[in-house]
């Protein structure tokens, strides 16, 4: 599945921040997950506000020297995984 460039990805329903800004932990009905990293990064601009090319123009400003192609598949990657997980909403 190839995520659109106006998709708005946002988190499920019954998913949620919590732990503490220092060690976020993505709270999801079966349980938690820790995300860190990129990963992090890729989660917290997904707000159902921004579309995935727009997360995908400040993931590129924050790693300016990654390739932007490697950006886009590997964060496509991610919330496609998170969306079969019903973690996100795509």
């Amino acid at each position: 599945m190839a995520i659109a460039d106006e998709i708005k990805p946002a988190l499920a329903t019954g998913c949620r921040w919590g732990g503490s800004q220092k060690e976020p932990i993505l709270l999801i009905p079966e349980g938690a997950i820790r995300v860190q990293g990129t990963g992090l990064a890729i989660l917290q601009l997904c707000n159902g506000q921004r579309t995935f090319s727009e997360i995908l123009a400040e993931l590129q400003q924050s790693y300016s020297g990654a390739d932007a192609q490697r950006i886009r598949e590997d964060a496509a990657r991610f919330l496609e995984q998170l969306h079969e997980k019903r973690v996100v909403n795509l």
